[in-house]
């Protein structure tokens, strides 16, 4: 009012809150700021809502396991108590901070040396302190009127985010989500691989021995055999070898080493399938091939029992259908291409007479029987039933099948796509690193240097001519195998700048007579140099020093 007026205000300075309150202007400021504030965090509230299919599956699925734990522990809960703890897993651990601080999650660009405005970070501040009462069913009891007065909205927004932690919950088990089942390994072609931080490998490993005693209700649970293989928690060294971790400086190195990413592939070490001596006999393929015989021969000869059909002969019309139904596979599997055929021993299987089926398939019946696959005492009906469920869930197999062909066909359209990126990426640079190198050619020319970069007057390439000796009082040369310190002054080193940019044709002279010649490109060198390698070799003999080389480059050629 003083700013507007020029003249001095005769309201008191010194007020408590309460006093201030009772003013019109602060009130009438103060409820547009809570209407602001409302309508800002409704807008949050109803992005975070709408986006609960976008939230990690892993994240849901943690979130479900929460839930139905805390329901069996605590099964006098109500729901709404259940959700409350659920919120505070999914709302105030993954999502209050990116409110909070967005510049430190990438969620907003922020030009380098900047930040957020205080004022924008006092506003998000309000915004989360709301929706974190929401979020916990907590209300402004005890507080000033004009907090009191966004209780409702609170209850309100209450609901809301209970109906957002429900629907969060409501997820699919991983076998489900990952369309994985009892058919998946066997169809695979490859073997499933992880990627994880060795941090996150140590970790994981811990928590195991930890709650082991919990996790492992049963002793014949794999993961004891596991555990007990593994041993205790691994350390960084001994999972990338010694030198991994700089003993002067562990802090800065362990924490780059922890956020270090392997791949893993897994393999199934309790599978009971294995194939035993030269790899024939396996014992889930010899299934597969029984079940598909077994298939063949109730499609042409019916029976009550399986143990009937195969011992009772097959008439002659029955011969004749099986005929005409292996007629029908064999044109079938010639117009097939040749990736989609199926396994050989089963194309060879499927040309066989009923009759030959059947005596396959009783020898097939007895070693799956030793094997303590299948039973004879109930006629093998454990085997039939398992036909059964095939015959019945083809149409899910089927649409399982179609369903994952179109994932591939998306990804192989995304790797394209990214592939075709990389390589415009690729060719942008080396356009980029050309043209470098063509800036540092030009820079470098200029007349009355000795031994500089460019042309001549008579167009002549430019080169430097050193001796051994010279280059190792320099400390370009280290040393040349095979050859004492006291001949380096007979050796000579021409280096000539090509027509290529950024390359020099090194020869290498012995008493006058020309040896090897080595060519030497810029930019290999500095890849060196940015590795970190510090020697390099010429000639296979040579050692060179990758820093003072290239210094040696920019002074005399590229004058830098």
């Amino acid at each position: 009012m003083e700013t507007e007026t020029g003249q001095r205000s005769k309201l008191p300075y010194e007020v408590t809150p309460e006093q201030a309150l009772t003013h019109h202007e602060v009130q009438r400021r103060l409820d547009i700021s809570i209407r602001n504030l409302r309508a800002a965090t409704d807008k949050f509230l109803s992005a975070i809502i709408s986006g609960v299919d976008k939230i990690p599956y892993g994240m849901r699925y943690t979130a479900k396991v929460l839930k139905s734990s805390l329901h069996e522990k605590f099964p006098g809960a109500t729901e709404a108590e259940l959700l409350k703890i659920v919120g505070n897993l999914l709302y105030y651990r993954y999502m209050n901070p990116a409110i909070v601080a967005p510049d430190g999650f990438n969620i907003i660009d922020v030009s380098a040396g900047g930040g957020l405005h205080m004022d924008h970070r006092r506003n998000l501040g309000s915004i989360a302190k709301l929706l974190q009462h929401a979020a916990s069913s907590k209300t402004f009891e005890g507080q000033t009127g004009q907090l009191c007065t966004m209780n409702d909205y609170l209850y309100h927004s209450e609901q809301r985010f209970r109906e957002f932690f429900r629907a969060a919950c409501d997820v699919p088990e991983p076998e489900e989500w990952f369309d994985v089942d009892e058919y998946t390994e066997m169809a695979s072609l490859n073997k499933p691989v992880i990627y994880i931080t060795v941090g996150e490998l140590i970790n994981t490993h811990k928590l195991l021995l930890q709650h082991q005693d919990s996790l492992l209700a049963e002793h014949s649970d794999p993961l004891h055999e596991l555990l007990r293989d593994l041993g205790e928690v691994p350390t960084v060294e001994s999972l990338l070898g010694e030198g991994s971790v700089d003993a002067n400086d562990p802090r800065g190195d362990q924490t780059m080493v922890n956020k270090m990413e392997v791949s893993l592939t897994l393999t199934n070490k309790f599978d009971i399938y294995k194939s035993s001596g030269d790899g024939t006999d396996n014992t889930r393929g010899l299934l597969l091939s029984t079940k598909q015989l077994i298939v063949d021969i109730i499609r042409s000869q019916a029976g009550d029992t399986l143990v009937e059909i195969l011992q009772t002969s097959a008439s002659t019309d029955q011969v004749a259908d099986h005929r005409r139904l292996v007629q029908r596979r064999a044109l079938r599997d010639a117009r097939t291409p040749e990736k989609l055929k199926r396994n050989h021993s089963l194309v060879h299987d499927g040309k066989l007479s009923i009759e030959e089926k059947k005596r396959k398939i009783i020898r097939s019946l007895r070693k799956l029987e030793a094997a303590g696959v299948i039973s004879a005492a109930n006629g093998y009906q454990q085997l039939v039933n398992e036909i059964a469920r095939d015959i019945q869930n083809q149409r899910r197999y089927r649409q399982q099948r179609k369903a994952e062909l179109a994932k591939l066909r998306e990804t192989l359209h995304r790797m394209n796509s990214k592939t075709a990126f990389y390589e415009e990426q690729i060719d942008y640079y080396n356009q980029y690193i050309r043209t470098c190198l063509d800036n540092l050619a030009t820079n470098g020319q200029g007349p009355g240097k000795k031994a500089a970069a460019g042309k001549g007057k008579k167009g002549k390439a430019a080169s430097l001519n050193y001796t051994a000796a010279h280059l190792r009082e320099k400390g370009v040369l280290l040393e040349i195998e095979d050859l004492p310190i006291s001949q380096f002054r007979n050796v000579i080193f021409d280096i000539v700048q090509s027509e290529e940019v950024g390359a020099f044709d090194v020869k290498a002279r012995f008493m006058g007579v020309d040896m090897e010649k080595f060519q030497l490109k810029y930019q290999d060198l500095l890849q060196l140099q940015y590795e970190g390698v510090a020697v390099m070799k010429m000639f296979d003999k040579a050692k060179v020093n990758v820093n003072l080389l290239i210094f040696l480059l920019n002074k005399k050629f590229f004058k830098k």
